[in-house]
């Protein structure tokens, strides 16, 4: 072999050499570029996007049904279905008991069953009477209470047994049944202890008329209708059918006697 033959050879080795070199960077392949390599042909192919993805709407969480409102009955009308507890005219609910018009209390089991009284009581007087109410409730009780609105020679009075059960200071305690108080109710000093001892917080007091209460019901009173506290003592309100029986027998004694009806 001749020496130009040689470098033939070896100027055509070179050229090689440079082809495969350009190919295995990549930056001049001669391969087509929608052809793809065996690397990214093994990918997955990634799922095509919905066309109409449907529009997904939160539920709305479910609210609670309104609570109905009960109109509450008054303590006038719920006691107006109890019945009465035999001999008061309070109902079978009450653990006391008050009648403003006989100026008379009891104390009650609060089943109907009457476990003291009556008792003579003094309740307020025409001037600052007490308050009548179905539904009042015990809500304080002080052993040794004194007065914030009564005083003797600049001292407070004492109100010993004091069970507080309407506003404004409205107590049983011990006092003459005989006096008129101030709006509370007086008690004689036993029955002051026994109702101290008795009611307890939350117990129900009722304070009524009888007078009123009974024919409300159907029913007779016959008795005083005093009204107020001291009444008594003055001989005021007795009853009314025996006034006009009085009344009557006088007319009829004149008469008798041939004297004058006027009166």
């Amino acid at each position: 072999m001749g020496r130009n033959q040689v470098r033939k050879i070896g100027i055509a080795l070179l050229m090689a050499a440079a082809v495969v070199s350009v190919q295995a960077c990549g930056s001049a392949s001669t391969t087509p570029a929608s052809t793809p390599s065996a690397a990214s042909a093994a990918l997955p192919a990634a799922a095509p996007a919905p066309e109409d993805e449907a529009e997904v709407t939160p539920t709305p969480e479910p609210t609670a049904a309104p609570t109905p409102t009960v109109a509450k009955k008054s303590p006038q009308l719920v006691a107006a279905s109890q019945p009465l507890a035999d001999g008061t005219p309070c109902t079978v609910a009450a653990k006391a008991c008050v009648d403003l018009d006989s100026q008379r209390a009891w104390l009650l089991d609060g089943k109907g069953e009457v476990v003291r009284g009556p008792v003579d009581v003094a309740s307020g007087s025409k001037a600052e009477p007490t308050p009548p109410g179905w539904d009042l409730r015990v809500y304080l009780k002080d052993q040794d209470h004194v007065s914030n609105e009564s005083f003797t020679d600049g001292v407070p009075d004492p109100m010993p047994y004091s069970v507080f059960f309407d506003a404004g200071g409205i107590a049983f305690h011990e006092g003459s049944p005989e006096g008129a108080s101030a709006g509370c109710i007086h008690l004689g000093d036993e029955d002051a202890k026994a109702w101290f001892a008795f009611l307890q917080m939350g117990d129900q007091v009722q304070v009524v008329n009888a007078s009123k209460v009974m024919p409300e019901r159907g029913l007779t009173y016959d008795g005083p209708v005093y009204g107020y506290g001291g009444a008594r003592a003055a001989g005021e309100g007795e009853k009314k059918h025996d006034r006009d029986g009085e009344h009557d027998n006088n007319r009829d004694a004149r008469s008798a006697e041939g004297g004058s009806n006027d009166d």
